[in-house]
């Protein structure tokens, strides 16, 4: 979870396609035709592996934008494969 917050941050869209499992991962993101965000903070509330291959990461990331402060809060699901840890999906609140 730390690495994608930093990935977005960095606009690392490489990475977090590659980091995305291939069955929920989108062609692109298209983040060099944003206006990016100035990326504030990331806090996981919690993470929770919920068998071998499967976790839970709860998380809170503020940025601002436009001169705005925003907060993303996220529940996002994980799956490893091969030894390695891919974001699935998540739930926005």
């Amino acid at each position: 979870m730390r690495s994608r917050y930093s990935a977005y941050g960095l606009r690392r869209e490489d990475y977090l396609l590659a980091t995305w499992h291939p069955s929920t991962r989108p062609a692109e993101l298209g983040l060099a035709r944003e206006t990016p965000p100035k990326w504030l903070g990331l806090e996981v509330k919690r993470h929770e592996q919920t068998d071998a291959d499967h976790a839970v990461v709860e998380f809170v990331a503020r940025y601002k934008l436009n001169g705005r402060a925003h907060r993303l809060h996220e529940v996002s699901r994980f799956v490893r494969e091969d030894g390695r840890w891919f974001y699935v999906d998540g739930d926005v609140s």
